[in-house]
């Protein structure tokens, strides 16, 4: 059974890793709508049970599209992201 669950692992970030670096960026900028509406549901006039099961899908969202992004970038691309960041703060 582990061995199944780490060969799936391995294809899921193999397939993940095969997608541009364009593309993580994409899906790693998604994350960000799903935390604004993990939290902001929690304003809306419904029950608490709702707010709940509201807030772990979403924040559950939010991790998934955080995590894949990451592992499309990959290392090099979180680099690259860095660099970016530190070029633009400096000009």
């Amino acid at each position: 059974m582990k061995n199944f669950l780490v060969s799936t692992k391995d294809k899921i970030v193999k397939k993940l890793q095969s997608f541009s670096f364009r593309t993580g960026i994409i899906v790693l900028l998604l994350c960000i709508p799903f935390y604004i509406l993990s939290f902001a549901q929690m304003a809306l006039p419904i029950s608490a049970e709702a707010k709940g099961v509201l807030w772990v899908v979403l924040f559950g969202l939010a991790k998934t599209f955080q995590y894949s992004g990451l592992s499309i970038l990959g290392v090099e691309g979180v680099k690259r992201l860095k660099n970016f960041f530190k070029k633009k703060s400096a000009a």
